[in-house]
């Protein structure tokens, strides 16, 4: 059985501004006046909407700190649905030695580990990031995220591209 078509979701950058913390006190919360948490997540749904076979990995930081568990919940119902894992699973790379690897090789060592038919991520961290999977990337802009029109183009041209071939 081959793997589906993965979008590889950060939140942080993606879903809504980049500016989150953590604090015993208030737990996560957005440091952006007039931002809210997952503010931009329709437009994801609305660009995926035609592609119902797309899974989601997720790979924020949000399922290292707070587990996938936690992390999905957030989702719309529609992005749960998708949801078939994360970069991130304790029962294959111990915390310390994941946190070690830029997001790029922590994304690039679960496409090796599910081999999906293509793959695309969206993140606001192009660091560390493979040469080769360069061309995969939907770089985002940490304080616009999916709001930008370029991101949702490119986006969309992604999904035409797999989906075509």
């Amino acid at each position: 059985m081959t793997t589906p078509h993965i979008l590889y979701l950060d939140f942080d950058g993606v879903l809504h501004d980049d500016a989150v913390y953590f604090s015993p006190d208030r737990g996560m919360y957005l440091d952006a006046p007039g931002r809210v948490f997952f503010e931009w997540m329709p437009i994801l749904d609305e660009l995926l909407a035609p592609y119902p076979e797309l899974r989601v990995v997720l790979s924020t930081s949000w399922v290292r700190a707070k587990g996938l568990v936690f992390a999905t919940s957030r989702l719309t119902p529609s992005l749960r649905s998708r949801v078939v894992g994360a970069t991130f699973d304790n029962r294959l790379v111990q915390k310390a030695e994941f946190d070690l690897l830029p997001r790029g090789l922590q994304v690039w060592q679960d496409i090796e580990r599910r081999a999906p038919v293509g793959w695309f991520a969206i993140d606001n961290d192009a660091a560390g990031w493979p040469q080769h999977c360069l061309g995969r990337l939907v770089l985002t802009e940490d304080r616009l995220g999916l709001s930008d029109i370029r991101a949702q183009e490119a986006v969309r041209n992604i999904l035409l591209a797999m989906h075509t071939l």
